[in-house]
């Protein structure tokens, strides 16, 4: 094989690399426009409802807390300072173990 029929053929084979890597190259940048469609039509309406459950949690949480947690605490705390004053009252107060 000559010289020039090797370049001929060396030719032919880069051309033909060229044309398979320009068509992959265009599946692939086909796939990237599916995938962008795919996340803006069915992630981000997931992900919008995602933070609206977000949201009403927060407000359940604000809710709890200060119609429950917050009126328990205090009347817990009442209760302990009703008792002591009960028990300080009655001569029940335990005695002072350091002096």
């Amino acid at each position: 094989m000559s010289l020039a029929a090797m370049r001929d053929l060396a030719i032919v084979v880069l051309a033909l690399e060229s044309i398979v890597i320009g068509v992959l190259l265009i599946l692939l940048l086909w796939q990237l426009r599916r995938l962008t469609l795919l996340l803006e039509r069915q992630i981000k309406p997931m992900l919008d409802s995602l933070q609206q459950t977000v949201g009403t949690v927060r407000g359940t949480t604000s809710l709890v807390s200060e119609t429950i947690v917050s009126p328990a605490i205090k009347l817990s705390g009442m209760a302990a300072g009703i008792r002591q004053t009960v028990r300080v009252l009655a001569g029940l107060a335990p005695n002072d173990k350091h002096g």
